[in-house]
């Protein structure tokens, strides 16, 4: 599986496991308190906060579970990635929600052509909605078109400035494209953003090196 996949299939899983974990906890009351509970010194009670925000926040909140991303327990730092994907994966709109669960199950299944021209229906309905243009961009990256992939990763940053998924995508299409400078750039954005993406400090340590030794042998 090639690293692109390997992120959709964390991601997923992810949710799954965030939906699991969202049936067998109360609910924090609304949303006021769930911003509160955030700061509470029990974990328990920050997960049930970061739950009620995938439900009911926006993306006014994101900042709130972008830090939570550092949060002390390992339960709140997995279900706190998990609601940024929820939120970000909102539109707003009924409509645009359905194009978009439907370009997610043809590309759960492989169908990547047909997943293409559903998203680009969901970014020509609701062009402000940055994570049409993500799956996009990562549809695209799986089938090779690279320019188009970094083309729609632009778009998702605009939108979206603190976008890790688009973040660390970026250094996947540029170690394609045999730019390791910049391939090693995005992932420390990425990084710097969410420290828990699995495999990236790895990355960029084999990155450095790589660059360290052609550095050495242009002296």
């Amino acid at each position: 599986m090639d690293a692109a996949s390997r992120l959709f299939a964390r991601a997923s899983l992810v949710l799954c496991l965030f939906t699991a974990y969202a049936v067998a906890r109360a609910e924090v009351p609304d949303h006021e308190a769930a911003l509160r509970a955030l700061k509470s010194t029990d974990a328990a009670e920050r997960q049930r906060a970061v739950v009620r925000l995938a439900k009911v926040g926006s993306m006014a909140d994101v900042p709130a579970l972008l830090a939570a991303l550092r949060d002390t327990d390992d339960d709140v730092r997995a279900v706190a990635e998990a609601a940024i994907w929820t939120i970000w994966s909102r539109s707003g709109d009924p409509k645009v929600d359905k194009l978009f669960a439907q370009g997610l199950g043809e590309m759960r299944v492989g169908h990547y052509s047909e997943a293409i021209a559903l998203f680009s229906q969901v970014i020509e309905m609701k062009p402000e909605f940055a994570e049409g243009w993500n799956k996009r961009a990562t549809l695209y990256f799986l089938v090779e078109e690279y320019e188009k992939s970094l083309h729609d990763c632009d778009e998702v940053i605009k939108r979206n400035p603190q976008h890790f998924g688009a973040l660390s995508g970026y250094g996947q299409i540029y170690l394609r494209l045999h730019e390791p400078e910049k391939a090693l750039e995005y992932f420390k954005r990425a990084l710097a953003v969410n420290p828990n993406l699995d495999g990236l400090e790895v990355e960029i340590h084999i990155l450095e090196q790589l660059l360290e030794r052609q550095q050495k042998n242009r002296a």
